[in-house]
């Protein structure tokens, strides 16, 4: 059961409480992005760059943080 909640964010070289911290640091500008559009859904002139603004920062901060492999099997077992 345990495996489940470290699988992932070992595979991309974190611990559980790293990744937490990582993917909630994306979840709320999302969230609030996703109210903003909402919002300029109802009301077009508010919030007219605020969620593209949003998505355009989380991506050039995801692509910068990059991605570390996963180890293959063999190399873990050596």
């Amino acid at each position: 059961m345990i495996d489940a909640f470290t699988r992932h964010p070992h595979a991309v070289g974190e611990t559980y409480g790293e990744h937490l911290s990582a993917a909630s640091s994306y979840a709320w500008p999302l969230l609030a992005a996703g109210l903003a559009c909402l919002v300029h859904a109802l009301l077009p002139f508010a919030f007219e760059r605020t969620a593209s603004d949003c998505v355009q920062r989380l991506h050039s901060r995801m692509a910068a943080r990059g991605r570390v492999p996963a180890a293959a099997p063999d190399a873990l077992s050596a």
